[in-house]
């Protein structure tokens, strides 16, 4: 390793991935911090996913730890440089910067973030067995799989993306079940109309998952009324998590822009953080679309910019 890197970037999965190849083409020699367990496992949220149907050039779906494979055997032979470790600490202060890990530091003229973020999840008792197995954090990656088409399937949220999922899931599934803690939803008052008025979802108040129930994939979820404290059998063949994300940001926290619910705030439409050569790329700075092309699209982005920078320094 040369004394002062180029460009380091933080996180793996389609941001962190794309952003390494771009940057290995540009000659930058990108040094690239997977992760190990701060953000999940390498490769991001895809390696927890089963058959991915909607990224493109794979027209009979690939499944998600094996397109990861490939990206990340991409960034390689572009000339990325992986180490299977966490990033410990950030210093943004001087320059270049330094980056910990481990007993181990690096420093870099310019950094690309991108840790990613973690679905909540409402670890319910029997969720690791059916997790992909009928549960999932995301009804547009995963609604159309063939396990939820013209089945019953509930939605577990009272916002607006709560709102949104069941409305798209309306799209495969026979009926939806709209399962919200109170007895009101969050949600905003045109989403609401129209969970409402569609003829296809099932609102139920005062309801919380408290487990499911199946064979090898979800057949129900197990219910509790938030007053009466009365319990239920709903039978559904799907169960989607739709209470939010939390991106992976204690890291810069102190040192990088964060907006109210600690994404990271990037400057109109590039990749630039409120420090010059840091940039910052995938779920990490995105809580609107969170899908992985979307994901690769700012890592590509982010490598630009930051080639770009580096050549005007």
């Amino acid at each position: 390793m040369s004394d002062i890197r180029n460009v380091v970037i933080i996180g793996s999965g389609p941001a962190g991935y794309t952003a390494a190849i771009y940057a290995g083409r540009a000659n930058l020699n990108p040094l690239v911090f997977e992760g190990f367990q701060k953000g999940g496992i390498p490769g991001g949220q895809l390696m927890t996913t089963t058959e991915v149907e909607n990224f493109p050039g794979f027209p009979t779906g690939v499944m998600g730890p094996q397109l990861m494979s490939y990206i990340k055997e991409q960034a390689i032979n572009c000339g990325a440089e992986l180490i299977m470790e966490d990033v410990t600490s950030v210093d943004f202060r001087d320059r270049p910067f330094t980056i910990k890990y481990l007993s181990h530091e690096v420093q870099t003229h310019s950094v690309i973030i991108a840790t990613g973020a973690t679905a909540k999840r409402l670890h319910l008792p029997s969720e690791p067995k059916y997790w992909n197995r009928g549960i999932s954090a995301c009804a547009v990656c995963d609604g159309a799989a063939p396990i939820f088409r013209g089945v019953e399937l509930a939605v577990v949220g009272g916002g607006d993306t709560a709102a949104e999922e069941s409305i798209f899931l309306t799209k495969y599934g026979s009926k939806v079940h709209l399962l919200v803690r109170g007895d009101r939803m969050r949600a905003s008052k045109i989403m609401q109309e129209r969970v409402l008025a569609h003829p296809k979802i099932t609102v139920h108040w005062q309801s919380i998952p408290i487990d499911v129930y199946g064979e090898e994939i979800v057949k129900g979820v197990k219910l509790r009324h938030a007053v009466t404290n009365e319990e239920s059998d709903l039978a559904v063949g799907g169960l989607f998590y739709a209470i939010g994300h939390s991106p992976n940001t204690d890291l810069f926290a102190g040192q990088i822009e964060l907006d109210a619910t600690g994404y990271i705030i990037t400057k109109g439409k590039s990749t630039s953080t409120n420090i010059a050569g840091v940039y910052a790329c995938g779920d990490v700075q995105d809580h609107e679309y969170r899908q992985a092309i979307t994901a690769a699209g700012t890592g590509c982005m982010a490598a630009l910019e930051a080639e770009r920078w580096l050549s005007a320094m």
